[in-house]
């Protein structure tokens, strides 16, 4: 292993600790905590700052861990969904990021164009383990995935647009980004 893989992996191992800690710190306001996500917010960062490789690998093990670790989420269907919509996050926004324009606007279409793809995720792996019987709900089922994927969390939504990109900015100028051209060759 060289150097700048040993740095993704620390960066990698300290986001997954972080996410998985999330739950527990959101569990401290229960009504509040539910709607902000908090899980969300280190898997996007590890997309941008270690790629969209590490990005899917703790977006995908993050809410499975906590599960197992914290009791939260649930580990079905709560953790298992989270797990892949979790993992396209991680993986896209690093994608993304390192794909688009090195721009400031392009941290915000990274961000806002991997949650869309990992809230879509999330709502087509609930309708498949609804389809597969593994999972029962009443008629309202698109209704019912549709809303818990976009409008429950909107309060997370917003803190993740407001909170993420200036995150990015402080570490960009902290030359703390592995996943990023200019500083990486």
């Amino acid at each position: 292993m060289n150097s700048l893989q040993i740095r993704k992996l620390t960066y990698a191992a300290l986001l997954l600790a972080l996410a998985v800690m999330m739950p527990r710190i959101a569990g401290l306001i229960p009504d509040i905590g539910k709607t902000l996500n908090l899980m969300h917010i280190p898997v996007l960062l590890c997309g941008f700052l270690c790629g969209w490789s590490w990005g899917l690998v703790v977006g995908f093990t993050a809410p499975l861990l906590s599960s197992l670790l914290n009791g939260m989420p649930g580990i079905f269907p709560d953790a298992v969904v989270m797990a892949f919509e979790l993992a396209a996050y991680g993986a896209l926004s690093g994608l993304l990021y390192r794909l688009l324009p090195k721009k400031k606007w392009s941290i915000y279409a990274a961000l806002i164009g991997a949650m869309l793809a990992g809230r879509i995720v999330y709502g087509i792996v609930y309708l498949f383990l609804t389809g597969l019987g593994l999972v029962k709900i009443n008629d309202a089922l698109l209704a019912f995935v549709w809303v818990r994927a976009f409008a429950k969390p909107f309060a997370g939504i917003i803190l993740q647009i407001a909170l993420v990109p200036l995150l990015v900015m402080v570490l960009e100028r902290a030359r703390l980004i592995l996943n990023n051209r200019r500083t990486v060759q």
